[in-house]
C-alpha cells in the first residue's frame, strides 16, 4: 500500500485554511484519483491562537517556513503565505533542495525568481507547481504546458485582474467614474485600501509574465513588460466605445513578432462580438492564439478562497500521482531570454478622443498631420452636445469632442501625430489614447 502524501502548509490564511478544508472534505475523492492518501502533517502561520475553525488535531506547528520545508516529516510543501521574497524564497528552495514536491499560488515570487527556482527543481528533480498563481481556478498554467505542449502560441491574452474588470464594468453598466467604482471596490473588499497594484497594472503584469514565459519558452521577466493603468478611463470613452462596437478591458498581451516577444498591459479595446468582451464582473479570462486552430478562450473565477484553493489542491493531488512536468514547459537551458520591446514599435489600430477647438481649420490641421505619420483613418465621430455643429465652424469657443478610429499604424506614428497637433494648439487637454485588439 502506498503511504499518504504528507503535507507542508506554510500560511493559513483564507486560502491557506480552504486548502485545509478541501483535503478534509476530500479525502477518500483525492485517496482515489490519485492512488494514495493525502494529508496535512505540519503546518506554520503567523500566530497559533488565531480562530480559522480548523481541526488541527494531531498537526505538528513548526516554528517557521523554513523548518517546515526542512521538516522530515513532510513530502510536499505548501507556500500560501505570499510576498515576493522572503521567507517565501528561502523556504522554497530548501524544500526543492531536499527533493521535495512545491506547490505555491504566490505569483510575486514566481514572477520575480521563477526562473531560478525552475532550475533548482530540476537539478534536484522535484515537482514546482504554480497553478493557483495564475487565475486562480482557471486552468491556464497546464492548458500551456501539457495541454497545448505540441502547438506554437502566436499570442496570449486575457483579462487577468478581477478588481479592474470589475471597475470597467460598472463604469459602463451605469456611467460612473473611475473614482467612484474604485471606491465601491474597496467597500465590498474588491480592491485593496492601497489598490495601485492592481488598477495601475502591476499585477496584471506579472501574471502576463509567467503566462508568457510557458507561451513562448523564455525566462520569466517582469520588467519585460510595458504597464498602463486604468486610471484614466472614462465613462466617455466606455460610451463612444459602444457606439463604434467595442468595450473597453485591461488585459494583458503577449505576442510573437518579427522583431521577437511583446508583452504589454494596457486598457484595451475589443470587438463586442469577441469572447474575451463578454466577461464581465470579477471574472478573468485567458485567450490563446496558436497555430492550426481558432482561439480558445478560458473563463472562470480568477480569484477567491475557494477558487484559488481548488487549483492549489490540484497541484497537490499531480504530486501525489507522482507527476514531474517542467515548471514552464522546457529545461532552463533551453529558455530564451526577452527584453522590453519599445511601445513605439507595436503596430495595431488606435482609438484616439481629441477636445478640438471650434476654430477654422482645426479639422484640417488633425487630417494632414494625420497624414504626415502615414496614418489612415477608419471611421471619425464628433460628438457634438446637441448634434448641430461642425467642428471649425468657429460659431463657439466650446471645444468639441472628436473620436478617430484608425487603421493599423505604429505607436511611434501616432505619438508624433498627436505631438504635432497639440503644438498646432488645435486641441485642448491631453489627446486619449486606447489600442485596439482585433479577434
Amino acid at each position: 500500500m502506498v503511504a499518504p502524501l504528507k503535507l507542508g502548509i506554510a500560511g493559513l490564511g483564507t486560502v491557506g485554511a480552504e486548502v485545509v478544508r478541501v483535503i478534509a472534505r476530500q479525502q477518500k475523492t483525492l485517496a482515489q484519483r490519485c492512488g494514495r492518501g493525502i494529508e496535512v502533517t505540519a503546518v506554520t502561520a503567523r500566530s497559533k491562537a488565531k480562530k480559522r475553525g480548523l481541526d488541527l488535531k494531531g498537526v505538528v506547528w513548526a516554528k517557521s517556513p523554513l523548518a517546515l520545508a526542512n521538516d522530515p516529516n513532510v513530502d510536499c510543501f505548501v507556500e500560501l503565505m505570499g510576498g515576493a521574497d522572503e521567507p517565501a524564497l528561502s523556504a522554497i528552495e530548501a524544500a526543492l533542495r531536499a527533493g521535495k514536491s512545491v506547490v505555491t499560488a504566490n505569483k510575486a515570487l514566481i514572477a520575480k525568481h521563477g526562473t531560478k527556482l525552475a532550475e533548482l527543481a530540476e537539478r534536484q528533480g522535484a515537482a514546482l507547481n504554480f497553478e493557483a498563481a495564475v487565475c486562480a481556478a482557471i486552468p491556464v498554467i497546464k492548458t500551456l504546458r501539457e495541454g497545448l505542449a505540441g502547438t506554437d502560441v502566436n499570442r496570449i491574452y486575457g483579462i487577468l485582474n478581477g478588481t479592474c474588470n470589475y471597475i470597467l464594468t460598472r463604469m459602463e453598466q451605469e456611467g460612473l467614474s473611475f473614482e467612484a467604482c474604485l471606491k465601491d471596490a474597496q467597500r465590498l473588499g474588491y480592491a485593496e485600501a492601497n489598490p495601485s497594484f492592481d488598477v495601475d497594472g502591476h499585477d496584471t503584469a506579472q501574471k502576463l509574465s509567467i503566462l508568457a514565459s510557458l507561451a513562448f519558452g523564455t525566462k520569466v521577466a517582469e520588467g519585460a513588460v510595458s504597464v498602463e493603468g486604468i486610471s484614466s478611463i472614462t465613462p466617455e470613452d466606455l460610451n463612444a466605445a459602444q457606439d463604434l462596437g467595442y468595450r473597453v478591458k485591461l488585459l494583458g498581451v503577449a505576442v510573437r513578432t518579427k522583431t521577437g516577444i511583446e508583452q504589454r498591459v494596457h486598457p484595451t479595446m475589443v470587438p463586442r462580438s469577441s469572447s474575451i468582451a463578454q466577461v464581465m464582473g470579477v471574472t478573468n479570462a485567458v485567450t490563446v492564439d496558436g497555430e492550426g486552430f481558432s482561439p480558445i478562450t478560458l473563463v472562470g473565477p480568477g480569484a477567491g478562497a475557494a477558487a484559488t484553493a481548488a487549483s492549489v489542491v490540484a497541484d497537490i493531488a499531480d504530486a501525489a500521482r507522482g507527476l514531474r512536468a517542467l515548471p514552464f514547459g522546457r529545461p532552463v537551458a533551453k529558455l530564451g531570454t526577452t527584453k522590453k520591446a519599445p511601445m513605439e514599435r507595436h503596430e495595431g489600430g488606435y482609438y484616439i478622443r481629441l477636445l478640438a477647438r471650434d476654430l477654422p481649420g482645426t479639422a484640417a490641421t488633425i487630417a494632414a498631420r494625420l497624414a504626415e505619420q502615414g496614418i489612415s483613418i477608419e471611421s471619425i465621430v464628433q460628438r457634438h452636445p446637441d448634434g448641430s455643429r461642425e467642428v471649425g465652424t468657429g460659431k463657439k469657443s466650446v471645444p468639441v469632442p472628436v473620436i478617430l478610429i484608425t487603421y493599423a499604424t505604429t505607436e511611434d506614428a501616432v505619438r508624433r501625430a498627436l505631438a504635432a497637433v497639440q503644438r498646432d494648439k488645435v486641441i485642448s487637454g491631453r489627446p486619449q489614447v486606447i489600442r485596439i485588439e482585433k479577434n
